[in-house]
C-alpha cells in the first residue's frame, strides 16, 4: 500500500484490497465535521469507479474517488466523471495532498467522460475554483421516480468541469436519481 506522497495510486473499487476499502472508510468516517457525517449512502456513492489515493507507509492519508454518472442539460445525457469522497486527513492537510487527488481525479475525468461534477461541501468550493471548476450558475434538478425535481438547496454548490463537451454554462443541469443526497 506505500505509494510516492506526491503521486496518488488509483485503482478500481473492484481491484482494492478489503483492507484498502477499510482505510477508506476509516479516513472518510473522520474527515468530515459532524454536520457534514460521513454516511453509508455517501460511500456507496464513493464506490463503483476510480479511486485516487496516498499513503504514508500504510497509513491513508488522502482519498478521492470518480464514478459515472448522468447529467442531464439542455435535453442531453452527458457521461459524467462525478468526484465524490475527496478527504485529506486532518494532520496531513495543506500539504498538496488534495491537489495531487484531484489532479488525478481530473486526469480520469478528462480522460474518460463528457464533464467533471461535483458538489462542494461547506469551504471547499474556492479549492475547487482554484483549480479551474467553475460553480454552476444556473438551477439544478434530480430526475427523480416523480419526475424532474428541482434542487434549490444545492444551487452554489455545484462546481463542473468541462471535458469532452463544452457545454453552454447555464440553464438547468440535472442529475439521475440515488438514494441518500442525489447531487
Amino acid at each position: 500500500m506505500e505509494n510516492d506522497i506526491d503521486t496518488p495510486r488509483t485503482a478500481h473499487t473492484a481491484d482494492l484490497t478489503e483492507q484498502e476499502l477499510l482505510a477508506v472508510r476509516r479516513l472518510l468516517d473522520g474527515a468530515f465535521p459532524a454536520d457534514e457525517a460521513y454516511t453509508e449512502h455517501d460511500h456507496e456513492h464513493a464506490l463503483g469507479g476510480v479511486h485516487a489515493m496516498l499513503w504514508e507507509g500504510n497509513e491513508l492519508v488522502a482519498h478521492g474517488s470518480v464514478v459515472m454518472r448522468r447529467l442531464l442539460l439542455e435535453g442531453r445525457a452527458l457521461r459524467t466523471g462525478y468526484v465524490e469522497a475527496v478527504a485529506v486527513r486532518a494532520d496531513r492537510r495543506r500539504r498538496g495532498h488534495g491537489h495531487a487527488i484531484m489532479a488525478a481525479l481530473e486526469r480520469v475525468i478528462t480522460g474518460a467522460y463528457d464533464i467533471g461534477a461535483l458538489s462542494a461541501s461547506g469551504m471547499a468550493g474556492d479549492f475547487y475554483a482554484s483549480r479551474g471548476w467553475l460553480m454552476w450558475p444556473g438551477t439544478v434538478s434530480v430526475l427523480t421516480p416523480r419526475g424532474i425535481e428541482r434542487a434549490e438547496d444545492e444551487e452554489g454548490g455545484i462546481y463542473v468541469l468541462p471535458a469532452g463537451v463544452q457545454p453552454t454554462i447555464g440553464g438547468d443541469l440535472a442529475c439521475d436519481w440515488r438514494d441518500g443526497e442525489p447531487w
